[in-house]
């Protein structure tokens, strides 16, 4: 074996101490609700990080959608490949989606993932959870592999959400069948709802019900993009893909039925028709519609401390819009005001998290982490 020689290897440290020293890379300042903040670059070169997950304050485990998972560590700008993914479907709209630390990951040190698993009939969204050891996860184990297989490359969903009292949620596109979203008999066009362990919980809405698939927590959903759990007001927030306009943010409750594609704001690609009405009895209004379509990537309740004057809001990540979009609430939870932050980036933002200091964090398709600190 080649010794490296004590001059050089004194060289590599200093190089890299410095390296680690270097300010971020600042590449714009704004205001919001008089609060300055600037958005800094501190890794690049990722492709497509889907999904963001802290697991500890300096260390973030980044998905990327052709099915590879990575740690980033914040302190010396390290990236470490994680060996022990599962195989993955990367078609289309499908790969390694979220990763969501467990709410106990400190005792547990359980990881969840959704992701597109091979099946004879194409692929199916799927809930795994795994454990992560000197770089490699072991104990991996399918939750659910739901009934949604399809060889379509379209509305795989998937974000996973926490509600803190021993349950996860997880969505599903209707994989461009529409009317997969009013079927109970399959779990495409859903939110489901599974205990921890992957155990169906006997509350749910539809448990022991015939001909109906007990995981369902809500239906008619077209393809969600984001889900968080609102810890301070009790609440689940989704937000999905509507067609041409009609992107949605809903309030996600039990055994409701939302409406795709019976009724939708959005109309239909190939011309200028509505998709089905924007009302019926039975079926759940969204909490706000976009028109036109901001095609959300994401979606976060802010509960940092870093910009207190954001507390409670939503923040979500437009694709196809570039930016950054900002729903104030007031203390009851209505909407008060929209707000468009990063724009000059014109940065397709995939997935969104917050840190333990409070600071946002985005990872975008051009492949960059990025992070919303106040500003100097």
């Amino acid at each position: 074996m080649t010794q490296q020689h004590p001059v050089s290897r004194f060289l590599l440290f200093i190089v890299l101490l410095y390296s680690a020293a270097l300010p971020a890379k600042i590449l714009l300042k704004g205001n919001s609700e008089g609060m300055t903040y600037q958005v800094e670059q501190i890794a690049d070169g990722f492709s497509i990080p889907w999904g963001l997950s802290f697991i500890a304050k300096d260390r973030l485990l980044i998905t990327e959608r052709p099915g590879t998972l990575k740690q980033l560590n914040l302190s010396s700008g390290a990236i470490t490949p994680i060996a022990g993914i599962a195989e993955v479907v990367a078609n289309g709209q499908g790969g390694l989606l979220d990763i969501k630390a467990s709410p106990d990951y400190a005792t547990d040190r359980w990881l969840y993932f959704t992701y597109s698993k091979p099946q004879s009939d194409g692929a199916a969204t799927t809930l795994a959870r795994a454990r992560l050891e000197n770089n490699r996860l072991v104990n991996w184990m399918d939750l659910l592999v739901t009934a949604s297989a399809s060889s379509s490359g379209q509305h795989f969903g998937s974000r996973i959400a926490f509600d803190h009292k021993g349950h996860v949620f997880f969505g599903v596109g209707d994989r461009g069948e529409r009317d997969n979203s009013q079927n109970l008999q399959n779990h495409a066009g859903t939110i489901m709802r599974l205990n921890l362990d992957g155990t169906i919980p006997k509350e749910n809405p539809f448990s022991g019900q015939a001909n109906v698939l007990s995981e369902i927590w809500s239906y008619g959903h077209r393809n969600p993009q984001g889900l968080a759990f609102d810890k301070a007001r009790n609440v689940l927030w989704e937000i999905e893909h509507g067609p041409r306009g009609g992107d949605e943010i809903n309030i996600i409750e039990t055994g409701k039925n939302y409406g795709w594609p019976v009724i939708s704001y959005g109309k239909e690609y190939w011309g200028p028709f509505d998709v089905g009405d924007e009302k019926k009895a039975g079926m759940e209004q969204p909490f706000k519609y976009y028109v036109p379509s901001i095609a959300p990537g994401s979606l976060i309740v802010y509960q940092g401390k870093a910009f207190p004057k954001w507390q409670g809001d939503l923040f979500a990540g437009a694709l196809v819009l570039t930016h950054l979009n900002r729903v104030k609430l007031d203390t009851s939870g209505k909407e008060v005001k929209e707000e468009r932050l990063l724009e000059e980036l014109e940065e397709r933002i995939r997935s969104l998290a917050i840190s333990e200091e409070g600071y946002i964090y985005l990872g975008t398709d051009s492949g960059r982490i990025l992070k919303i600190v106040p500003a100097n």
